[in-house]
């Protein structure tokens, strides 16, 4: 929370689930009609939360009493129809309390005081917004979304990622624009598809060099789009196709292989780019390298501005999901750790030291597994690595990123 105005400017929405009735709470940016950056963008996104809305909550600054732009605002708020609660926040003790009267000339009824930073009449605000709301009907698709595979856009500023999801869900659901930076929060957008896929798309802010992010806003951005990775299914990394990969892009990779989220690599803008057959091998080769760290990672080269290739994306992030998801049975897995534990034995380089007895996976998303040696500090990073490449090969597991965990155990007693 900062006091500096203008961070949102996208719809971010939330759940609450403290009121009587669970609901779905939109926070819109600041309004204005004045030639401010972003003005129309940022009053093109609170139109499309209106339409969506069965109830506003118009918050005030109670103490600098009703201004000439909140009497805009409701003036616009009572053109469209909308069902308002006008909430008096900043009402910190009753010292202030007297500050609610100036705004009953809004005209939109009794104000609510509140303070938002304290909690003071918060739970006066949920009982109003419950009782208000008891008539609507439930929405269909809240209970559904469990089943949404959950996709997070990450890169640097203005590579595009609003583009690709505005392209995807087919409105204009970001703000758009060519200067970097415009998005600041991590904003959820479901998408539906007729075949009955369903997806939750999180845009978030682009993520720039360390030395870089100086604004208390900036550094909120990157914490958000980091936690956006974390609670991700798959991660997908977007790249300016009409610049060379920079170290900022490895940079953000690793953060979702810290995450152990499967990565798809979208390099956008290729509508930009010029011999396109020879790039298509150089980037390739380039992701190849410079990502090597990522296992298999799919590439798909796309442009939002045209919309080439773009629903590739939601098709490579299927199998992605599909391979972190795969699970394999405990039979299966030790016929495999069998042979591994044979071909272990018979390594000279190893001299037969480490002894594998029995392996289980204990999750999925990513896949974990559990196996038991003789010394699990012995273990050597060639011996995981070779273990790892080896289930993924077995069993189907293509690039997602998993943990295995090693531990000891006494070696069974020779049989007679």
């Amino acid at each position: 929370m900062t006091d500096e105005p203008g961070l949102t400017r996208d719809r971010v929405y939330g759940e609450v689930r403290r009121a009587e009735r669970p609901f779905r709470l939109v926070d819109t940016g600041g309004l204005r009609w004045d030639d401010v950056p972003f003005g129309k963008e940022i009053l093109l996104q609170a139109e499309a939360a209106l339409e969506e809305a069965r109830l506003v909550l118009f918050v005030v600054d109670a103490r600098t009493g009703a201004t000439a732009l909140d009497a805009d605002v409701a003036a616009y708020l009572r053109r469209r129809g909308a069902d308002v609660v006008l909430v008096a926040n900043k009402i910190d003790d009753d010292v202030h309390a007297d500050a609610v009267h100036d705004l009953h000339r809004l005209g939109l009824g009794e104000p609510l005081p509140v303070s938002a930073e304290h909690g003071r009449g918060i739970d006066e605000l949920l009982e109003l917004v419950a009782a208000r709301l008891a008539g609507a009907p439930e929405d269909a698709g809240d209970g559904e979304d469990d089943a949404a595979i959950k996709i997070a856009l990450v890169g640097r500023p203005n590579v595009g990622k609003s583009s690709i999801l505005n392209r995807l869900v087919g409105e204009e659901r970001m703000v758009v624009s060519e200067i970097p930076g415009t998005t600041r929060d991590a904003v959820d957008t479901r998408l539906a598809l007729p075949d009955g896929r369903r997806y939750r798309l999180v845009d978030t802010a682009g993520i720039r060099r360390r030395g870089r992010v100086d604004a208390r806003a900036e550094k909120l951005s990157v914490m958000q789009a980091r936690s956006a990775i974390e609670r991700a299914d798959v991660v997908v990394l977007v790249l300016d196709g009409s610049e060379p990969l920079a170290a900022q892009d490895t940079h953000i990779a690793g953060y979702a292989l810290d995450a152990l989220r499967p990565v798809v690599v979208a390099v956008n803008k290729w509508d930009l780019v010029e011999g396109r057959e020879q790039r298509a091998k150089d980037w390739s080769e380039e992701v190849r390298i410079r990502l090597k760290f990522l296992k298999e990672v799919p590439l798909v080269l796309i442009s939002a501005k045209t919309g080439q290739r773009v629903a590739e994306i939601l098709r490579r992030v299927d199998v992605a999901f599909a391979e972190a998801s795969r699970s394999v049975t405990t039979p299966e897995i030790n016929r495999w750790l069998q042979e591994e534990a044979e071909r272990e034995r018979r390594s000279p380089a190893k001299g037969g030291s480490i002894r594998l007895f029995y392996a289980t996976q204990t999750g999925v998303r990513p896949p974990r597994f559990v196996l038991f040696c003789n010394d699990a500090r012995r273990i050597h990073f060639s011996i995981r690595r070779r273990l790892e490449n080896s289930l993924r090969e077995r069993f189907g597991f293509g690039g997602a990123p998993m943990r295995l965990t090693f531990r000891s155990r006494r070696e069974p007693a020779a049989r007679s």
